[in-house]
């Protein structure tokens, strides 16, 4: 099938002006002359203008129109108070290209470059050269021969050229606005937690804690909550955030709470401590329950009076902040183990958002995707997108349950940077995924258990009779070994359902996953809490 040739250009306010009688077509006209190119059919154009130019803009429309009945035309007005100003011209252009739904896989793109103010002309260019338009360039000029003028062809090499920095600055203020980072998020869940989760923040200073296995978002999280409230005015003081994980002995202490001068052998000058940098402002504990007991009793007198005392002094100090403690441990269980302060986790229990891992949100797999693609734009300076197959390979595997993704968003993060930085021209191909899926398989099959025949034997032993095995067939063994694990690791019936209908279940209109392994369980006398 042959692809659609689409054109994006601007309103050329002089070039495109020649009256609006007969006399108009014996002129060259830049964005017209595109149309009298007999080489080069135009199938879409969207013309870019601004207010005041409807007028020349419908004129200019009408008349290619009549060159290419064909052609399917549309105006795009854009509202930009001085054309000159690179911040306003480049943002109105941006927006533009997050709203126009592009299908590279049907249409070959061509951005005219020829018309609009310099400084449209260089945003123009620079959202092509970053994929964010992803086409090539098209430049028309003037000749002696005619009024249809010549057009000539730029297609960039998107890989050669250096991050352009400035271009993300708009977009950056922006996507710290909401605390899901603007993914769309699909698992109702956790938009739940997320709904709530936003509502506290703005709500309430009161200490926020966030659990949830390695990798799960929980540093982000916080990050986004500290963004939140410094837009709303709620804090004028910085985020400071430390993994407590590295805390450890006098410099625990030292690193929380400061300290004065010549308070332990090496302190040659005093310490102000992070707590106290975190004045006015909001301090994040990732793996608070790696802290000692001493520093978790300092800790507890710190969030309730806002006062401790530095190490080695006499005089309290005093810092006002907000708390978000972030633990991947169960700390009930540390506290019954004698390893965290029970009066500090009552404390900080107040909010408590548990993030589930990838696993647990396939679902939002996809928009995640997504969000890596966008933040490696950020920092590289070029956008790069997945070819149509190449996705659809990517996600059938990402789907399966040997896709463990044990590290969860780290993992994800890890994977996309790998295929982006190896993608030529800004597309991920068939190629790239399928070295991509070995390495992971590679990666993930270092922490696989073997499980031998025996062993099934011996699990299917702990929850059926020897009379029931016998009559089970070997592939049956398997299965119901598999399934009887997949139990075990899980939190409840439903848990366990998504897991081991991964695939089907997005294929139903009802995703009763938990009636379909109870019915199954039920097969051989079996039901999920007896293998829990």
């Amino acid at each position: 099938m042959t692809q659609r040739n689409v054109v994006i250009g601007i309103l050329g306010t002089r070039l495109d002006q020649q009256g609006l009688g007969k006399r108009r077509w014996k002129h060259w006209r830049p964005s017209i002359s595109i149309f009298m190119q007999p080489e080069f059919r135009v199938d879409e154009f969207v013309l870019i203008h601004q207010a005041e130019e409807v007028e020349l803009a419908s004129v200019t429309l009408r008349d290619m129109q009549q060159l290419a009945p064909h052609a399917q035309l549309h105006a795009h007005r854009v509202e930009y108070a001085n054309p000159w100003d690179f911040e306003q011209v480049y943002s109105q252009l941006l927006d533009f290209t997050r709203q126009y739904r592009f299908d590279p896989e049907q249409n070959n793109y061509y951005v005219h470059i020829t018309t609009g103010t310099h400084v449209a002309q260089i945003c123009l260019f620079l959202l092509t050269e970053a994929n964010y338009i992803p086409g090539k360039l098209l430049q028309t000029s003037p000749s002696k021969e005619g009024v249809q003028g010549t057009l000539q062809i730029i297609d960039l090499d998107l890989s050669r050229y250096d991050q352009i920095a400035s271009r993300f600055e708009h977009e950056a203020q922006e996507g710290v606005a909401y605390l899901k980072g603007g993914i769309e998020t699909r698992n109702a869940a956790f938009n739940a937690l997320i709904a709530q989760l936003e509502q506290v923040s703005i709500r309430s200073n009161a200490p926020i804690l966030l659990t949830g296995p390695t990798g799960a978002g929980k540093s982000r999280l916080a990050k986004r909550i500290f963004e939140l409230k410094k837009q709303r005015g709620q804090v004028s003081g910085k985020l400071v955030e430390t993994n407590c994980a590295t805390l450890r002995g006098d410099h625990a202490m030292s690193a929380l709470f400061g300290h004065v001068k010549g308070a332990f052998t090496g302190a040659l000058t005093a310490r102000t401590g992070l707590l106290r940098e975190a004045d006015k402002g909001l301090l994040f504990l990732d793996e608070i329950g790696e802290l000692g007991l001493d520093e978790q009793a300092m800790l507890l007198r710190a969030i309730e009076d806002k006062m401790f005392t530095p190490f080695g002094s006499d005089r309290e100090t005093s810092s006002d902040f907000q708390l978000i403690a972030g633990s991947n441990r169960d700390l009930f269980q540390q506290v019954r183990a004698g390893r965290f302060r029970e009066d500090l986790l009552a404390r900080i229990n107040l909010w408590t958002y548990e993030l589930p891992g990838l696993r647990d949100r396939l679902e939002d797999l996809e928009p995640n995707i997504e969000y890596e693609l966008q933040q490696f734009a950020r920092k590289v300076g070029h956008k790069v997108s997945f070819n149509k197959a190449a996705r659809e390979q990517y996600l059938a595997f990402a789907y399966l349950p040997e896709a463990t993704w044990r590290a969860n968003f780290r993992d994800l993060n890890s994977s996309i940077t790998r295929m982006a930085t190896l993608a030529s021209g800004g597309r991920i191909t068939e190629d790239n995924v399928a070295g991509e899926i070995g390495r992971l398989r590679y990666d993930w099959g270092g922490f696989r258990e073997e499980t031998p025949a025996a062993d099934t034997d011996a699990l299917l032993r702990e929850v059926l009779a020897e009379a029931t095995l016998a009559g089970i067939d070997h592939f049956e063994r398997v299965q119901l070994a598999e399934v009887v694990q997949v139990c075990r690791a899980s939190k409840s019936l439903a848990e366990a359902g998504r897991t081991l209908f991964n695939v089907s279940r997005t294929q139903r209109a009802s995703q009763n996953d938990s009636h379909r392994l109870r019915v199954y369980l039920q097969k051989y006398g079996l039901n999920f809490s007896e293998l829990t």
